[in-house]
């Protein structure tokens, strides 16, 4: 009976206790030394890795981060992997990390290397590799590295589909971001590609929204005239120009399941804001 009840009480510790093995099989890397000790984070307890970051990555449907580091001699290489609930949200973290002026790789949808960091996102995931110091053997080997995790990451490695439908001319490549949340600062607008435009001395931003479903379109733009105080009623186009006591002036329109934002434009630019709308929404 006692080796029953003692052996019930390790069974419960057991499973009290916090799942901290990793998830992923990090591969090796030829003369480092791999080391894999580090606790799974996901939502509970991402704020004791890193209080700062976890608020921006809990809004990216994050699931969890798996972290492994590899050392020879003074180099090492740090490897953070975060898995996501979509796609979408993998590319949106991936995105606001990364800048046109990187050098951009073949690697699982994109990455890209900078003098000490590299990272690309595939499928759910995002991977974040940092290396120390950034000498030109280590950076090699992070190459190495995230080659090999791509190809074991699952997921399709195409990057997203919403990106096609900016128009090219003037776009900044490899700059368009996706944004989960408060998209210019308002609650009700959320789920945004980002892009921006450098045409002559204007410098713009277009944001695409793409909805389940028309209606769920057109209570975004409502609920954005109306803050505006404009009469929704009243477009038979849907396109309009607001005044945003935040972002300044907005152009405005929408057709089916997808609406077009542009800022950065004057009022009286309203033909080029009309021209970059229309291509989007196929008007």
């Amino acid at each position: 009976m006692k080796r029953i009840l003692f052996a019930a009480t390790i069974l419960i510790l057991i499973i009290s206790q916090p799942v901290c093995s990793q998830e992923i099989s990090f591969p090796e890397l030829n003369g480092y030394r791999k080391n894999t000790s580090f606790p799974v984070y996901t939502k509970d307890n991402l704020t004791e890795f890193n209080s700062n970051f976890s608020e921006v990555c809990l809004s990216y449907g994050f699931i969890n981060l798996n972290i492994a580091e590899y050392r020879k001699g003074k180099n090492e290489i740090r490897i953070e992997i975060y898995q996501h609930s979509e796609n979408l949200f993998a590319f949106g973290m991936y995105s606001l990390d990364r800048s046109g002026s990187y050098r951009f790789l073949n690697l699982g949808s994109q990455g890209y290397t900078t003098n000490e960091s590299l990272a690309f996102f595939k499928g759910h995931y995002y991977v974040r590799i940092r290396t120390l110091p950034g000498n030109e053997k280590n950076l090699q080997m992070s190459e190495s590295l995230a080659l090999r995790v791509a190809n074991m990451l699952p997921g399709n490695p195409e990057m997203p589909s919403a990106l096609s439908r900016f128009p090219e001319t003037g776009r900044k490549i490899n700059e368009e971001i996706y944004i989960n949340e408060n998209v210019l600062g308002h609650k009700f607008l959320s789920g945004a590609f980002k892009a921006v435009y450098e045409v002559g001395p204007d410098n713009f931003s277009v944001y695409l929204f793409e909805k389940q479903s028309p209606s769920d379109t057109w209570k975004m733009a409502e609920a954005y005239l109306n803050q505006s105080g404009e009469d929704a009623s009243e477009s038979e186009t849907g396109k309009y120009v607001i005044s945003d006591g935040y972002n300044g002036t907005i152009f405005l329109a929408w057709a089916g399941k997808i609406m077009v934002i542009i800022s950065g434009l004057s009022k009286d630019q309203a033909d080029v804001a009309d021209l970059y709308a229309s291509e989007i929404l196929g008007q």
